[in-house]
């Protein structure tokens, strides 16, 4: 975890967000158990939570004064050396916040850059993570504490030695800005030249929120050992496995997962990465269905599938995890209702029957990856897609598909 380039080594901290009109308790928990997890995954132990219930954040110091006290003291008593707060902030309201609560501040953003920083383990993705950094880095410069690289002056710079340190430290970040980009536009050509050479081979690509189980399911259907773990963004780099089921052979991908206000530098930034969901045939949309505001989840996905020019795409909706899924019926409702699902597992399969995702209707199927439940349903389901697929591409064409090394080759 790093904040103005300095690693904070003891981890302790508090969580920190607003609740506004449109969000109750129950979600504004939830949001707030996704920043724990978050901070989790950056190896910080969160031990205090604060929400204000506010119209919107307060332009100057995000909470109001009363609620910045409240948490200044309690940091002040429990010896908490960081503060992590829900939703993106400006350079000012760091500022600000830093001076009332004494200790280096995160946001949202921020927190998951770091967290992408560290799983980021091919020069391709470091590159990637490397410009969303500055580009998030480049409005915050001002009244920054630490200044980069202050060894750069002297003969051949612009501006003399009377040049602001703050229009240096800008112009660097920039030219670093421009460094990487170009670096990712040759890369973007080399992986462009790889997914043409892939033939005519039928595509599909694993979306869905972080953490719910596609490198599991990568694992089981292509048989390979894609890294899979209990932590959010275990996925960075865009991992392609050749698929056969029974005669058919298709191309799986799986990409890195989408999350509630995943950065707008991300995006920019991991846009190659998310080429291979833009120019698949069709896309599998895992689902953690045992998570409580999973259809929350599926929204913050088929957002970003717009966002990314990929909302048209046929979708297969994949519910994982039905092993984790609790239920309890009616009657028990009063007990801790919203840890517990409102529905058996064959009343959702009802419900999602038919269902329309950006005015398509989809298919869906219900599965436990780790319990190994429901995979032979979904391989026979992904045979039929895919075999219709290659009739719709070639529906003349009866020797390519009875010769489907032929049509690959």
């Amino acid at each position: 975890m790093i904040e103005n380039n300095v690693k904070i080594e003891s981890e302790r901290a508090v969580l920190v967000s607003v609740v506004t009109p449109d969000i109750n308790e129950r979600i504004a928990d939830e949001y707030l158990d996704e920043l724990e997890f978050l901070a989790l995954t950056d190896g910080i132990k969160a031990v205090g939570r604060f929400s204000q219930r506010l119209e919107k954040p307060i332009s100057r110091s995000y909470v109001g004064s009363g609620k910045l006290e409240e948490i200044a003291q309690y940091i002040a008593d429990n010896e908490i050396n960081l503060a992590i707060f829900d939703d993106e902030l400006t350079g000012a309201q760091v500022r600000n916040l830093e001076k009332e609560l004494k200790v280096p501040i995160l946001d949202r953003t921020s927190l998951i850059l770091d967290i992408f920083n560290q799983r980021a383990k091919t020069a391709y993705a470091k590159t990637q993570v490397q410009l969303a950094q500055y580009q998030y880095m480049l409005p915050r410069l001002t009244g920054m504490w630490t200044h980069l690289e202050r060894q750069r002056g002297g003969r051949g710079t612009r501006g003399g030695s009377g040049e602001k340190q703050l229009e240096t430290d800008r112009r660097i970040v920039m030219d670093k800005i421009s460094l990487l980009k170009e670096q990712l536009k040759k890369i973007d050509k080399q992986m462009s030249v790889q997914r043409g050479n892939r033939g005519r081979m039928v595509r599909i690509s694993l979306v869905g929120y972080t953490n719910v189980g596609k490198s599991t399911i990568m694992n089981l259907l292509s048989k390979s050992d894609v890294f899979a773990e209990n932590k959010l963004f275990a996925t960075l780099d865009t991992t392609v496995r050749k698929v056969v089921i029974e005669n058919i052979p298709f191309l799986l991908s799986d990409t890195v997962g989408f999350i509630r206000k995943l950065p707008t530098q991300l995006v920019e930034s991991f846009k190659s990465t998310l080429d291979e969901v833009r120019e698949s045939d069709f896309l599998i949309h895992v689902v953690d269905v045992s998570h409580p505001n999973y259809e929350d989840q599926v929204r913050v996905v088929n957002n970003t599938l717009e966002e990314i020019g990929a909302g048209s795409k046929p979708v297969f909706m994949v519910f994982n995890k039905i092993d984790a899924y609790l239920y309890r019926p009616k009657s028990e409702w009063d007990i801790e209702p919203e840890k517990h699902g409102n529905a058996s597992i064959a009343e959702l399969e009802e419900r999602w029957k038919g269902r329309e995702v950006n005015g398509r209707a989809v298919p869906a199927i219900f599965i436990s990856a780790k319990e190994k439940m429901g995979i032979d349903k979904l391989r026979n389901d992904l045979y039929k897609m895919v075999s219709e697929t290659i009739k719709g591409r070639y529906p003349f064409n009866d020797f390519l598909w009875q010769n489907f090394e032929d049509l690959i080759k």
